[in-house]
């Protein structure tokens, strides 16, 4: 008897895929050079600042391991994120809970991206994006890509340059209000972050345009 071939259907993927730098040499060979990827951490939280990265990687020293920050664990991020800033040029910017109520997160997201691209201390000739969207007021081109932190090595590096940044802010906001468990949960809807609101009432961090504070 043959035996079967494992099954090459996109339905049946054989690993999950892995970022490369497939889009960042097209850019090259379209004449866009250098390239940095952006991403953001934190639009889901119900407290603390949405934090953008933007990355632009030495083709000739790109950290191996790197992906989407939510596939990697706390250490292999913390380990990554010094690794990236040692041998790229990188750019950090946040938009604050305050800033999130005023606008909304979409928004504020996008001018967090902004802001961290314009940041670059080498000025990139085109953006690679996470997500959908590009952020308004670039001065240089921008492509947006879905699920760009696991398709781009260059956008994988701005999202755990992003997370990173977040947890450590967050873990920092633990000194200040320790009633809420921010340095175990970053702000995010756990069990624990909404007994915490119940008992104590929303702080300073809280996003009040978001549930359960917004009122209906």
């Amino acid at each position: 008897m043959s035996r079967r071939k494992q099954p090459d259907s996109p339905l049946f993927p054989l690993q999950a895929p892995v970022p490369d730098f497939t889009f960042e040499r097209a850019a090259h060979r379209d004449g866009f050079w250098p390239v940095a990827g952006a991403d953001e951490a934190g639009r889901g939280p119900l407290a603390g600042p949405v934090v953008a990265a933007a990355v632009i990687l030495d083709p000739d020293a790109i950290p191996a391991g790197l992906n989407d920050s939510k596939l990697l664990t706390a250490e292999q991020r913390e380990a990554l994120f010094e690794e990236i800033l040692a041998t790229s040029t990188v750019s950090i910017a946040s938009s604050s809970s305050a800033r999130i109520d005023t606008t909304d997160i979409l928004k504020a997201s996008l001018d967090a991206m902004r802001r961290a691209v314009h940041g670059l201390e080498l000025a990139a000739r085109i953006v690679l994006v996470d997500g959908r969207d590009v952020p308004p007021g670039l001065s240089c081109h921008a492509k947006a890509i879905v699920k760009g932190d696991s398709r781009s090595v260059s956008i994988a590096a701005a999202s755990i340059v992003a997370k990173v940044t977040r947890d450590r802010m967050m873990a920092r906001a633990d000194a200040t209000f320790p009633l809420y468990g921010f340095a175990h949960h970053a702000g995010y809807a756990t069990v624990k972050h909404r007994t915490a609101i119940e008992s104590h009432g929303p702080c300073s961090l809280h996003r009040m345009s978001f549930r359960p504070f917004r009122q209906v």
